[in-house]
C-alpha cells in the first residue's frame, strides 16, 4: 500500500469515523462524498497522515507519481520548505532541498509550483519541481512573429542568470538578468514581458524593462538617485566596466550611457577623470 499510488480497495468494515480498506487502510467519512457498503470496491489515493499513517481519499489528484501539473502554494515554513495542494485534504511539502538557495526568490502563498510527486528517504511524500528536462518536453514553438509580443507567464525556475518562464500559451522564455529590475520568485506570474528574441528551438528571450526610450527616464533617476546618495559623485562614467555598471544600477552599459547622455544635455551632471558629478 505504497502512499503516492491509486489503488482499488475493497471496503473490510465500517467504523465510526469512516471505513477500513483493504490493507487496514483508512478512508473517513470527509475524504468520501458517497455512502460505501463492505466488500464494494473503491478507487483512492493513498498518502500519509501527520501521524505517518497510509490512509485513503477518493480525490485522486491531478499531480501523481511521473505525472505533472502546478499547484498552488498554501503554507511557507522557512526551516521545511513550502506546501502545495494537489487536491488532497492535506498539503504536501516541496523541500526547500529542492527551492532556491535564497529565501527572497522562494514562493509565496497563492503561487503555483509545476511538480511531480516523490518520495523522501524515509518513504514520506513530497512535490518535486520539474526539472529544465521535463519543461523541455512540454513547451510549445514560437513562431518568428512573436517578436516584440507582449507575453506573461509562470517562472518555473530562478537563478542568479536569470528567469525561465512557462506563456500562458505554453512557451518557454527566458528572462535574462539584464531584462528585470528585480529578481522574480519561483512560482510567480509574471506579466507585461516582451519577446525581444525568438531561437531556433522554439524558446524566446523577454524582458520585464521598458523599452528603450521609456526606461531611458528610469534610468536616468536612478543615476541620479546614486548621486545624490553619494555626495554628488559615483566613480562611474561611459567607460566604466560592464558588470560594475550592472552590479551597481542593474542595467547594461548602453542603457547606462544612454542615461549619462540624457543627464548631461539636461545640464544635470558632468564626467571628470573617470567619475561623474553633479553640477
Amino acid at each position: 500500500m505504497n502512499a503516492g499510488t491509486i489503488q482499488k480497495l475493497s471496503v473490510i468494515r465500517k467504523i465510526d469515523t469512516g471505513y477500513v480498506l483493504e490493507g487496514d487502510v483508512l478512508l473517513h467519512h470527509n475524504e468520501t462524498d458517497t455512502e460505501l457498503e463492505v466488500e464494494q470496491e473503491v478507487e483512492v489515493f493513498l498518502y500519509t497522515d501527520k501521524k505517518g499513517q497510509t490512509v485513503a481519499t477518493t480525490a485522486i489528484p491531478s499531480v501523481k507519481m511521473d505525472e505533472y501539473d502546478w499547484a498552488e502554494v498554501v503554507e511557507v515554513v522557512p526551516s521545511l520548505g513550502v506546501f502545495v495542494d494537489i487536491g488532497i485534504s492535506k498539503g504536501i511539502l516541496v523541500s526547500s532541498d529542492d527551492l532556491p538557495l535564497y529565501q527572497n526568490v522562494w514562493p509565496e502563498i497563492g503561487d503555483m509550483l509545476f511538480v511531480t510527486l516523490g518520495k523522501d528517504r524515509k518513504g514520506r511524500l513530497l512535490a518535486i519541481p520539474a526539472t529544465e528536462g521535463v519543461v523541455r518536453r512540454e513547451w510549445e514553438h514560437a513562431s518568428e512573429d512573436m517578436l516584440n509580443k507582449p507575453i506573461s507567464g509562470r517562472v518555473y525556475h530562478t537563478s542568479k542568470e536569470g528567469t525561465a518562464i512557462i506563456s500562458e500559451e505554453g512557451y518557454r522564455g527566458f528572462i535574462h538578468r539584464s531584462e528585470r529590475m528585480e529578481e522574480p520568485r519561483l512560482g510567480q506570474w509574471i506579466e507585461n514581458g516582451r519577446i525581444i528574441d525568438v531561437k531556433d528551438d522554439g524558446t524566446v528571450n523577454v524582458s520585464l524593462r521598458p523599452l528603450k526610450q521609456h526606461s531611458m527616464g528610469e534610468d536616468a533617476e536612478s543615476v541620479l538617485l546614486h548621486l545624490e546618495q553619494n555626495e554628488g559623485m559615483i566613480p562611474f562614467s561611459d567607460k566604466s566596466d560592464p558588470e560594475d555598471i550592472r552590479g551597481t544600477f542593474n542595467i547594461s552599459k548602453a542603457a547606462f550611457k544612454r542615461a549619462l547622455g540624457k543627464l548631461m544635455k539636461e545640464g544635470k551632471v558632468e564626467q571628470r577623470d573617470g567619475k561623474t558629478y553633479l553640477k
